[in-house]
């Protein structure tokens, strides 16, 4: 028989054999305090490298513009940088040991360097959209082309309206071009395999850090010189869909070799073929995988000035055929207009850059989604009979 016994209680108990004493829960008992998570710092510990490095910056500005000749924000920065990484060594070894003094200069290394890429991230985001917000503020922009526009004309006149109907038609044949292609060579590397596939492997990613001045030449040297067609919006997109390939099949090819090897197992012992598995069982298990791929490779060509510029040429007038003359583009637009000496003409350019630059973000915030994993939901608790008479009763 179980016999529960307080805590609290003085008399003496005798244990005998087989006998177990379950303790009350005393009610004015204090609640547990709550365990820090693993990995977490204290409160002392954020209060020291925040001291840490608030001191540094104090002695960073007394060196660098009280007693040496190093004035200007770049070498207060340096220094900051240098004095916090001592302070908050010194500070941690008075009340931690190596292993601590090591994880926090290496914290601190590694957060430098994520702030200093974020800033000039934003900074560089900041400033083109700073040249270039006046020519926004117009609708005309958007919709209108450049023909019969002046480059002292004021912002209410001409648009990139042809620059971006060209790169949506060149990035259009680009991907029905490359898609096929880079899946293609993905599924050949990952399921035939064999010694032709590594050779495979090995050009694609080499094709991968290709540049893409090379991608341009390549066309301009096999398709306008050698065959003697003409430049335009059709060239263009073969040199972007030399520059997209290598980007779709690399990551194509990696999405495909995270696809359970059960699901092929099992395909194949009910009798399906192997075209027939990778087509009904592994290109639909690696879809959202895919779409990523094909999103990251749209990111990579669409911002290509170089390949353009030596295949399609510069229009300032709307063009549908891609086969029929050059065809302007959104990089094509900004760099004729950042080399120009007119103003006018710069903000314009530092207008069409601000778009380029919120159409490569959504881009990869579309890629980001697509290739995060759906969040599994909890499965809703069944009720019993029991359960439901109770509510029944409690109901009436």
């Amino acid at each position: 028989m179980n016999t529960p016994v307080s805590a609290t209680d003085e008399r003496p108990v005798t244990a005998s054999a087989g006998t177990t004493y379950v303790p009350l829960i005393d009610p004015d008992t204090p609640p547990p305090a709550p365990r820090p998570g693993l990995g977490r710092p204290t409160a002392e510990e954020r209060f020291t490298v925040v001291g840490a490095w608030a001191s540094a910056f104090a002695l960073a500005w007394l060196v660098t513009q009280r007693l040496l000749p190093l004035g200007g924000p770049a070498w207060l920065l340096v220094v900051w940088f240098a004095l916090g990484l001592v302070m908050t060594a010194v500070t941690t070894s008075m009340s931690g040991r190596r292993v601590d003094v090591v994880d926090r200069v290496v914290g601190g290394i590694v957060t430098s360097g994520a702030l200093v890429v974020g800033s000039a991230l934003v900074s560089t985001v900041v400033f083109v959209v700073y040249r270039g917000w006046e020519p926004l503020l117009h609708l005309n922009f958007f919709v209108d082309d450049m023909a019969g526009v002046g480059p002292r004309d004021p912002f209410d006149r001409g648009g990139i309206g042809h620059a971006i109907l060209g790169s949506a038609i060149q990035l259009g044949i680009a991907i029905a071009v490359t898609l096929p292609l880079g899946i293609g060579t993905a599924v050949f590397m990952t399921e035939v395999g064999g010694r032709f596939a590594v050779v495979v492997r090995t050009i694609v990613e080499a094709m991968t850090a290709l540049p893409s001045i090379v991608a341009g030449l390549f066309i301009y040297t096999v398709l306008i010189v050698a065959i003697g067609f003409p430049r335009s919006g059709f060239a263009a997109a073969m040199a972007l869909s030399v520059m997209m390939l290598p980007i779709i099949a690399r990551a194509a090819d990696v999405v495909l070799r995270v696809v359970p090897g059960g699901l092929r197992e099992a395909s194949l012992a009910l009798g399906a073929s192997r075209w027939r598995t990778v087509w009904h069982v592994v290109l639909p298990t690696a879809r959202p995988g895919l779409a990523t791929a094909l999103i990251l490779g749209v990111a990579r060509g669409v911002g290509e000035t170089s390949p353009v510029l030596l295949t399609s040429g510069v229009a300032t007038f709307w063009v549908t055929n891609p086969t029929d003359g050059v065809m302007n583009s959104l990089p094509l637009f900004i760099f004729k207009g950042a080399r120009s000496p007119e103003p006018m003409d710069i903000e314009r350019a530092f207008a069409a850059a601000t778009v380029l630059l919120v159409l490569v973000l959504a881009l990869f915030v579309i890629a980001r989604l697509v290739a995060r994993p759906p969040r599994a939901t909890a499965p809703r608790p069944r009720r019993t009979p029991r359960a439901k008479s109770a509510a029944v009763e409690e109901s009436a």
